[in-house]
Formats: structure tokens, sequence, C-alpha cells
């Protein structure tokens, strides 16, 4: 692997070309290489940005983009767990299983079989199953 970092040493700004893999690597700098060793080298992991706690999910499931409903898996009262397919839809000649965000229940179907809809209007609506608060 092989990349250029900027490095600031006692106040000075140097690039530096940065050669290698493990823990031996190879630094050059003004011209002049260098071998270094780094023992403790792992992949750097980029940090996910955490939003200060779960998320809540949204029970409202809607399609991106413009389609064809091809069938309506669930109804009205359903319980259903998140993952589970709800509904097919057909967009651009393809037919994408839509999945249920949440688990819950079924308070709103507002597409039926073989009808058009438009991205973003709500499909099915759930209620999402009240989760223990923790301590």
């Amino acid at each position: 692997m092989s990349e250029t970092r900027k490095v600031i040493v006692d106040g000075v700004e140097f690039e530096v070309q940065l050669e290698g893999e493990g823990t031996e690597w190879k630094a050059t700098v003004e011209g002049q290489t260098f071998s270094i060793q780094i023992p403790d080298a792992a992949p750097v992991s980029k940090k996910k940005r955490s939003g200060g706690g779960k998320k809540k999910k949204s029970g409202t499931v809607s399609a991106n983009i413009p389609g064809k409903v091809v069938t309506v898996e669930v109804s009205v009262g359903d319980e259903v767990v998140e993952g589970q397919v709800i509904l097919i839809l057909e967009a651009m000649k393809m037919q994408n299983e839509i999945q249920a965000p949440v688990s819950g229940k079924v308070v709103s179907v507002q597409c039926e079989e073989g009808q058009a809809i438009e991205a973003n209007i709500p499909l099915v609506v759930i209620e999402p199953v009240a989760e223990p608060e923790a301590e």
C-alpha cells in the first residue's frame, strides 16, 4: 500500500510518502527514505458516527421510486417482524421485495395489487412493538 500524508514535526510541515504493509514501512521525506516499524500496526478502521443512541425506526413503508404493486403480503391487523416481506413492487422491470422496517402490527394498507404507485407515498403503516425501556 502506498499513500502520501502531511505530517507536522516540531511545528514544521512535511509531505511524507508511505509504502508498506503490516509492521514494515518505508517513509520518504524530502528525497530521504527511512525504514520504520510499527509494532502494533493493525488496519485502521474508520470510526462510525454515533447518533447518540438508538435511532427510532419509522413504521411507514413507501417506495423510493414509482412502480406497480405486484402482490401485497399483509392485511390490516397482521403482526409482522422486522425484515419480513410485506409487498412486492415492480419498478424498472424488476420485482423488489419490500420488507417491514420494524416489528409490529399493520394498521393501514394503502395500496392494492396491480396499482401503479408514485414515489414516497405511504403504502403500508406498521405500529411498532413497544420496546422495554433500558435502565
